[in-house]
């Protein structure tokens, strides 16, 4: 909605639509390398055991060898929108 051609300067249009200036210049960071591999084997690992939690998970990781924290897995299985599915015996 913010048009550089137009006659009302950038920050005008920034205040007339409730916006900070640095929502314009942010550009995200992309996931690391490892991490996009880290995210392919949570994927793949997440459709054959889906009951799987973090901690599982973490342990599935370190057993294929990377250095992984749970905080690190919880963080991409977020970012995936991955959740283990829990099973009710009631």
């Amino acid at each position: 909605m913010i048009d550089r051609e137009n006659e009302l300067s950038i920050r005008a249009q920034c205040d007339l639509l409730g916006l900070h200036r640095s929502v314009l210049y942010y550009l995200p960071i992309e996931e690391t390398e490892e991490n996009q591999r880290i995210m392919r084997l949570l994927d793949e690992r997440y459709l054959n055991y889906p009951t799987e939690g973090v901690l599982q998970l973490q342990d599935y990781l370190r057993a294929e060898g990377y250095q992984v924290n749970h905080k690190r897995v919880r963080r991409l299985l977020r970012k995936m929108g991955i959740m283990a599915i829990f099973l009710s015996l009631i």
